[in-house]
């Protein structure tokens, strides 16, 4: 039996009031345009009838839902996008202004013709006119000046419009969508038990949702009744079918394991409205295209997207075209170029002296750095498969090196060891396969070396 969004099941007609919406299957059609009509012109997929819609969904098993004489009703609150507008100082920007600032960012921005104009970029905090909290926790942290990224990001964001957005590792995109998606939240009708959730982010990496989780966290600290989940693989999905059905505001979850709790009935799709695809391009090399596809193309009608990707690829343009709305595009440096502040060497080797030179080459870094007085450089080496991670980390201890392996063969615990053990510098060398390559945010990495050539894609 196919998965059924809620905010789509049969129900009875009921009488709704001015903050809910009741919706039956022969009223889809009136209910998607009340939506409309509530809404900007900018909206997604077109439905063309309530038939079509129901046949149209995707094969998921749909655990939660039952057959039975008496109908269902399924109300959900509406959705608030409220008008945002930045301070003053901002709105009196003229055209060529706004342009400056870009250019001193370093930020491209491109809309289509008959779209508005992107809102400015904003290099202060304080001139986004943030929730209070918000603000409170943002200099709690020590964030001072937005980066550039955030500087673009967050305005479109904050706008409601949909966006596609371009930036190299480290540039701070991850407050630059979680900020906004907290302060959306804050703008919608509370959760309730079961309820939930308002937001989505949907990551290619465990890994790389923790993190984006922590930032979560980090920027909701001072709201008390803010709750957050993460839903990714490798945990106990006990737990986690616990938590969800408590209800959250936001889940930061892996593609793979958000369908199965869907499947399960443990979470729902109804009152979503804030979604980001983080790291797209690295989702679409990990095969997750179609389960992408499928929380998309049923998401309620009134939806914000935000999509990032470090590479903009045939694949990404063809989602961005089919699921974003006239989005605003924001590259910040060059797209799949080095960043500035890195020197490439590069150093031809037969595949039997590899290992041998890397040891060299540590235990060289590893000499002048106890003769200078300075710790040992954080060191990440990639190579190609589990196994022989294993084994150069084996040679490196053997060497006297402090290193550790980090592959998707060890247990969720082991790897969250590795990754700590290694942010902290008990171990200053991390050897991982390509589990490693995105979006971790390790600060202070000074040398990394591919063993391996990577894989291109096709």
């Amino acid at each position: 039996m196919s998965y059924v969004p809620p905010h789509l099941r049969n129900s009875s007609a009921t009488t709704t009031t001015t903050t809910t919406t009741s919706v039956t299957l022969d009223n889809v059609n009136d209910h998607i345009t009340k939506l409309s009509n509530s809404a900007s012109s900018n909206f997604h997929s077109k439905i063309s009838s309530a038939t079509s819609t129901w046949n149209s969904l995707p094969t998921l098993s749909n655990a939660s839902r039952r057959t039975s004489a008496a109908p269902r009703t399924v109300a959900v609150p509406e959705v608030f996008f409220p008008q945002w507008n930045p301070s003053e100082r901002v709105l009196r920007l003229n055209s060529q202004q706004i342009e400056d600032v870009r250019m001193r960012l370093n930020v491209e921005v491109t809309v289509a013709l008959d779209s508005p104009p992107a809102p400015a970029p904003i290099e202060s905090f304080e001139d986004m006119l943030l929730h209070p909290s918000i603000m409170k926790d943002i200099a709690y942290h020590g964030y001072s000046r937005p980066t550039s990224i955030q500087a673009q990001a967050m305005t479109v964001a904050l706008s409601g419009r949909d966006l596609l957005g371009c930036a190299e590792t480290g540039s701070g995109k991850t407050a630059a969508f979680t900020i906004p998606m907290i302060q959306h939240c804050l703008a919608q009708s509370p959760i309730r038990r079961g309820d939930g959730p308002l937001a989505l982010v949907l990551a290619p990496t465990r890994e790389l949702a923790q993190q984006i989780e922590k930032e979560v966290k980090c920027f909701s600290r001072s709201l008390e009744s803010f709750r957050t989940a993460i839903v990714v693989g490798g945990t106990n999905i006990a737990d986690q079918r616990s938590e969800l059905r408590a209800g959250v505001d936001v889940i930061v979850a892996t593609p793979g394991r958000f369908i199965d709790h869907l499947q399960q009935g443990n979470s729902s799709l109804s009152r979503i409205s804030f979604i980001v695809l983080d790291e797209a391009d690295r989702m679409l090399d990990m095969g997750f295209e179609p389960q992408i596809r499928e929380v998309l193309r049923n998401l309620p009608k009134r939806h914000q997207t935000l999509l990032f990707s470090a590479t903009m690829p045939v694949e990404i343009e063809t989602l961005s075209q089919e699921y974003l709305t006239t989005p605003v595009q924001i590259k910040v440096g060059k797209v799949s170029s080095p960043t500035a502040n890195v020197s490439q060497v590069l150093k031809k080797v037969s595949e039997s002296e590899k290992i041998d030179c890397l040891l060299a080459l540590l235990v060289e870094d590893a000499s002048q750095s106890e003769r200078s007085g300075h710790p040992f450089p954080l060191t990440v080496v990639f190579v190609e498969r589990k196994t022989r991670c294993d084994e150069v980390a084996e040679a490196l201890v053997a060497q006297g090196l402090q290193a550790v392996a980090f592959h998707g063969g060890r247990s969720q615990s082991e790897r969250e060891a590795a990754l700590q053990d290694f942010r902290s510098g008990s171990n200053n060398i991390l050897v991982a396969t390509d589990v490693a390559s995105r979006g971790l945010d390790v600060t202070g990495v000074a040398h990394v070396i591919n063993l391996d050539l990577p894989k291109l894609g096709n």
